[in-house]
């Protein structure tokens, strides 16, 4: 259950609407882009490597050829794109390495799965038949997969022209930066005062596949003036430059559209090759050309997330002050360098110090290529990663020291009165209050019951112990300033842009920049309007993801739809309620400075002589009588660009029940509180967090991607890659309260990734909760039965020669991988 403050008018901004988006997405009348099939659409199957290093001697494409309905068969050479490389767009140190990522390779194939040659064909069941028959001479090299191997001496080069597996290291020192004290002396400080302590850990992130419900699709119809490009992406305007950008195309040739877009998660946040390649064969075959990945392919080849190596030094008095924070990181690229891969763990550099008062503090992060597919954003890009390890290095702080975790917490976070804080980063959290939330938060949870329950039950020796996971965090979202991206040396803005139409019926039509794959958008941009505009919520139409009709966008990533794009639409109604003012004036035969707008409706102040906004904009239609200089329209164009990041926060309390005779972990009980500013629609909200909390468990507990020793994924479907149902899932006790943002009129904050970003440490804290008094310290994600077990066991000195193989990608520590069994469960 959700649970808000009742709007305080009866205007549509609070109101619980269900998604006017519903009715076409969950009756089958959506349209999404394998639906899409132009006449004469001929069809394509990528030939991928099933090598993760391997050097190409020779392509047979000769028996493809000849299959039954192939049109024809190309490698790189046969489509003259051996130099055609797609971008990255954040080059985060000037002297960052960044290899060329082609669209199909043509001298060495870096990753299994990547793309060698393309078939094209009248089916895609004859490309498909026909890709299989295409022999590729594969002279095998060494893969790299770990990353600590990858940057020692006399390692294996992904990139032999480079010289080194290190793309770059990026470093945020609060001592030189003149936001804090120098960490280092923190830590020598505290090594040398025995009223002080230190405490250093090593957490893992393990590889995640986004695993969105629509497989990436792609359609390219070059029969028109324009080339028409639709593609399942988050990013048709930024996908339109791009195109231009690596092929030439002229940008205003380019039409992109985003249809109806099964879900995201960062995952179709890329510009990939296969759309490259779609544009080149559509434009050498002047006929529409459609590729529709399989899901094996989805998990194979797009884009993975997180994937780091932390190590988190923390220093404190013994009283429970913090004294400084000291991060280290290895973030594995794969092959290749995404769109904004190497920034994604930048993002999160800015959040490691999270709610916390901490006065010196560092980061380093070393990006490294290795054999596996790229990595990229995933749902958090960087806030997840950064919140994982500050919250538990908060839990195993407060272990060292033998106080309650949460006590800790409010020892060291910012006060409600101290806001606007500055971080120990430069950042300026403008509003908030963590003891709302957390109190909040306990009581719906009953903390103090459940910490008796605990320690009834090792008293008593339950088999069955009982774990409390806390998780209080924060996250910047509302990407992002425009001038801190750029300082950033990131490779665009952070604006949104905003039209609305004020047709000659009354009705209005909303441009949005903003491209939506189902956060519901069409509904609360819908209820902004309406409220702003004082018109029915059903005369609202909200038009998106396409660049001819949406020209001007950054698209949607990063929790920025409603803290940067509703704030362009808002700032494009208050221009169109201006003109309207100036004709109502003229209307109603008054000072323009004497009308008042209110639901709707323009007044003389003081009398009851009045004009409907509907009348207005049917008057600027008409034209017959308009003011002296004003043209013919209400419309209104608007470009926000905003001033600040936004800061949502709240409190994540998980009961976790942990059997220790077999591993096995059930979530008995799950309570979170958001404060995510003013909530526009508690439904979409609700569903947010929902899908936010499902994605950070099952980080916690079922998702890993695996390689085997050659590199190869070997849980490549999901018969293999375990997504949790919602069986596996409690009932979510999920409540809202509201600090509003000062940073935007509407004092929202954003919602889309905190369920995410919060979730997953509040599990594994849990976790180590419950089994800390049996000396476990912990238990690598996800915490499956398997490792659970052979952690308590470990802990009681017992060998585990006999127990069955565990699961983890090679070299970080925890032995190989057995194929039949990838998710590593007790047998």
């Amino acid at each position: 259950m959700t649970t808000t403050a009742e709007p305080t008018t009866s205007g549509e901004i609070g109101r619980a609407r269900v998604r006017k988006e519903d009715a076409r997405l969950i009756t089958g009348r959506s349209r999404y882009t394998d639906a899409i099939t132009p006449a004469g659409t001929l069809h394509v199957s990528v030939v991928r490597s099933t090598f993760a290093h391997a050097r190409i001697n020779g392509i047979d494409t000769s028996a493809a050829k000849k299959a039954p309905g192939v049109v024809g068969v190309y490698t790189a050479a046969d489509l003259g794109v051996e130099s055609v490389g797609l971008p990255c767009a954040w080059p985060i140190t000037p002297d960052q390495k960044a290899p060329q990522r082609p669209l199909l390779a043509s001298g060495t194939v870096h990753f299994a799965g990547e793309g060698v040659a393309v078939v094209v064909a009248r089916s895609i069941a004859a490309a498909r038949d026909a890709a299989d028959l295409v022999d590729v001479d594969y002279e095998p090299l060494d893969p790299v997969l770990d990353m600590e191997a990858a940057l020692a001496d006399g390692a294996t080069l992904v990139h032999p022209d480079l010289g080194t597996n290190e793309s770059a290291t990026w470093v945020f020192d609060s001592g030189e930066a003149g936001t804090g004290d120098n960490v280092a002396d923190a830590i020598a400080a505290a090594e040398s005062d025995p009223d002080s302590v230190v405490v250093r850990r090593r957490f893992r992130q393990q590889r995640l596949i986004p695993a969105f419900m629509e497989p990436r699709s792609v359609v390219v119809d070059p029969t028109g003036e324009q080339i028409t490009f639709y593609s399942a992406t988050q990013i048709p305007h930024i996908l339109r430059t791009m195109t231009s950008v690596v092929l030439g195309v002229p940008e205003s040739k380019l039409r992109v559209i985003a249809p109806d877009v099964g879900g995201g998660f960062g995952g179709k946040i890329g510009v990939i090759p296969e759309e490259m390649l779609c544009v080149v064969l559509a434009q050498k075959l002047g006929k529409p050309v459609k590729w529709t990945e399989t899901r094996s392919e989805s998990l194979l080849a797009a884009h993975h997330g997180r994937d780091q190596i932390q190590d988190i030094t923390i220093t404190a008095k013994k009283d429970g002050t913090v004294t400084g924070l000291d991060v280290k990181l290895l973030a594995d690229m794969g092959a290749y360098l995404g769109l904004v891969g190497p920034g994604v763990p930048i993002l999160g550099a800015f959040m490691f110090n999270a709610i916390y008062k901490i006065p010196a503090y560092k980061f380093t992060c070393t990006n490294v290529f290795t054999t596996k597919t790229l990595t990229d954003a995933y749902r958090g890009a960087g806030r997840p990663e950064a919140t994982f390890a500050i919250e538990r290095i908060m839990d195993e702080l407060a272990a060292e020291l033998g106080r309650d975790p949460m006590e800790l917490r409010q020892q060291n976070w910012i006060k409600h009165e101290e806001f606007p804080f500055t971080t120990v980063c430069g950042l300026t959290y403008d509003s908030g209050n963590y003891e709302q939330a957390t109190r909040q938060a306990m009581d719906l949870f009953d903390y103090a019951g459940l910490r008796r329950e605990q320690e009834e039950r090792r008293r008593s020796g339950d088999p069955v112990q009982l774990g409390i996971g806390i998780s209080t965090f924060t996250e910047m979202c509302g990407l992002a300033p425009s001038r801190v991206l750029g300082s950033l040396a990131y490779g665009a803005g952070g604006w949104e842009a905003a039209s609305i139409r004020m047709l000659a019926t009354g009705k209005v039509e909303v441009i949005t920049g903003a491209s939506p794959h189902g956060q519901g958008h069409e509904t609360a941009f819908s209820q902004i309007v309406a409220d702003q505009l004082g018109v029915p919520f059903e005369d609202v139409e909200i038009l998106h993801g396409d660049t001819q009709i949406s020209p001007k966008g950054l698209d949607t990533y990063g929790s920025r739809s409603l803290a940067v794009g509703g704030i362009a639409i808002v700032n494009a109604a208050e221009k169109v309620i201006a003109k309207a003012r100036k004709l109502a004036a003229h209307m109603l035969e008054a000072d323009e400075n004497d009308i008042e707008f209110e639901n709707g409706t323009f007044s003389v102040r003081g009398t009851d002589k009045g004009k409907a906004i509907q009348e207005i904009a049917f008057a600027a239609f008409m034209a017959h009588d308009l003011p002296e200089g004003m043209e013919p329209s209400l419309d209104a164009d608007a470009v926000y660009d905003p001033e600040n990041f936004s800061f949502p926060h709240g409190t994540h309390l998980a009961a976790i029940e942990v059997d220790t005779e077999t591993g096995h972990v059930s979530v008995r009980k799950y309570v979170c509180v958001d404060d995510i500013g003013n909530v526009i629609n508690p439904l979409i909200v609700e569903g947010q967090v929902h899908g936010g909390l499902a994605q950070g468990i099952a980080q916690a507990l079922f998702e890993e991607a695996n390689y085997d020793e050659q590199g190869t994924l070997v849980n490549g479907t999901f018969v293999d890659y375990t997504l949790p149902s919602s069986a596996d899932l409690p009932s979510f006790d999920t409540h809202v309260v509201s600090t509003p943002a000062t940073s935007n009129p509407l004092g929202v904050k954003g919602v889309g990734e905190a369920g995410t970003i919060a979730s997953t440490p509040a599990i594994v804290n849990g976790v180590i909760d419950a089994l800390r008094d049996l000396g476990v310290m912990e238990v690598e994600m996800p915490c499956t039965s398997q490792r659970v077990w052979r952690a308590i066991q470990d802990a009681k000195g017992r060998s585990t020669q006999d127990t069955p193989v565990d699961t983890h990608s090679p070299g970080a520590g925890l032995g190989s991988i057995d194929p039949n069994n990838p998710q590593g469960e007790v047998q």
